[in-house]
């Protein structure tokens, strides 16, 4: 048995050995990739063939694709009412973004705060698509930002379905969907998004790279970063060459590798479910009723409190999180849950399982002998407080 089981893949995922070589094999590059000598040709090559593979991992076209240096980077990117769509060149007015959003989203982009409303999600975590009705009809043209899965309970949210909303009142959609891919088959046009946010890391690519990108028709008139001409003008600066080269090779490895991995994550997780419950009958999994990543198991036990089962799983070898890995560092109730209905001395304790294409059966048996001692433990207090 390894001597520790990595189980927060939805905070970073491991880098893919594929996306490894090709960081690699970039950084013995020296060219800028703006220049027109052949130096500067070769490290444009190695980013066009980038962005078509991530174009591939999302059904796009490559020239929609716009690198950023991440997930946030691309959400704040999208988020202003300067987005429109080919023949309707009007700033949009409002933004709404749904209650479970990262916190880059629910911080509004370039929308004045007094712009930005909430759609609220039901106790299972799923976007309330009658309140998304309901706030589209107070008029305004929006733009919507929705999630494709929840990063904390990985619960999926019903795009497909909103984008129709979205776009019967006027609007534009934004879909944050950094955890679905290596997670789940994901085709941009199928899903209805105007605007997707993908992250390296988070499929097993390096971090500090991440992609927006557009449907067809789809322009976004002010970028956040300005002064050069670099990814056709929507974000300016020298371009992290070895970083797009990874992610592209990351993009590439989890497309051919996706079914098989769906497959072994979900039984793997089922397992660890399944365990988890047996040991701890009381142990509560939230949005365990709606449909989730395969991945992804969020829980709490009544009287556990995160920042101690966090730690007491890392002395045991087990790393696991208190939910999103956003916070640096910090242990603090889940917004998400708050949204849920889910009461406070419940969230606190709430802990994120997330496995991923390396997680071996003894990871889950390490974690699974980690969580006996934790819950036992805790009983044995309750009982003793009790008594």
């Amino acid at each position: 048995m390894a001597d520790r089981a990595y189980l927060d893949w939805n905070a970073t995922a491991l880098l893919r050995p594929q996306a490894k070589a090709a960081v690699i094999a970039a950084l013995e590059l020296c060219g800028n990739p703006s220049s027109v000598h052949g130096e500067g040709r070769a490290a444009r090559r190695l980013i066009e063939d980038a962005r078509e593979q991530v174009a591939r991992l999302v059904g796009a076209d490559p020239a929609d694709v716009v690198f950023t240096s991440g997930g946030t980077e691309a959400n704040t990117l999208a988020l202003t009412p300067f987005v429109s769509r080919a023949g309707d060149k009007a700033p949009l007015e409002r933004l709404l973004v749904s209650a479970i959003e990262h916190p880059s989203v629910r911080a509004g982009g370039r929308f004045t705060p007094d712009a930005v409303s909430e759609i609220p999600v039901t106790a299972q975590g799923v976007v309330d698509l009658d309140a998304l009705r309901g706030l589209l009809s107070k008029g305004g043209r929006a733009l919507v930002s929705i999630m494709l899965a929840n990063n904390e309970t990985g619960v999926l949210q019903p795009v497909r379905e909103a984008a129709d909303i979205v776009h019967e009142a006027g609007g534009i959609l934004h879909v944050d969907a950094v955890q679905g891919p290596g997670r789940m088959a994901l085709n941009m046009s199928a899903l209805g998004a105007d605007l997707l946010t993908l992250s390296a890391h988070k499929l097993g690519g390096p971090k500090g790279a991440g992609a927006l990108v557009r449907a067809p028709g789809i322009h976004i008139a002010e970028p956040v970063i300005k002064g050069g001409g670099q990814e056709r003008g929507s974000r300016a600066g020298t371009e992290n060459v070895s970083g797009i080269a990874g992610f592209g090779a990351a993009a590439e490895a989890a497309l051919a590798a996706l079914e098989a991995d769906i497959v072994r994550m979900r039984a793997m997780r089922d397992a660890l479910e399944m365990g988890l419950k047996a040991l701890a009958p009381q142990a509560v999994i939230f949005g365990v009723d709606a449909q989730r990543l395969p991945n992804t198991t969020l829980f709490a036990l009544p009287g556990m409190k995160a920042e101690t089962a966090v730690i007491a799983f890392d002395l045991d070898g087990v790393a696991v999180s208190s939910g999103a890995a956003c916070s640096s560092g910090k242990v603090q109730p889940s917004h998400v849950l708050a949204a849920m209905g889910v009461q406070r001395a419940v969230s606190e304790g709430a802990i994120r399982l997330s496995l991923g294409p390396a997680t071996t059966d003894s990871d889950i048996e390490m974690f699974l002998n980690a969580w006996n001692k934790l819950s036992k433990s805790l009983l044995k207090e309750r009982n003793g407080l009790a008594a």
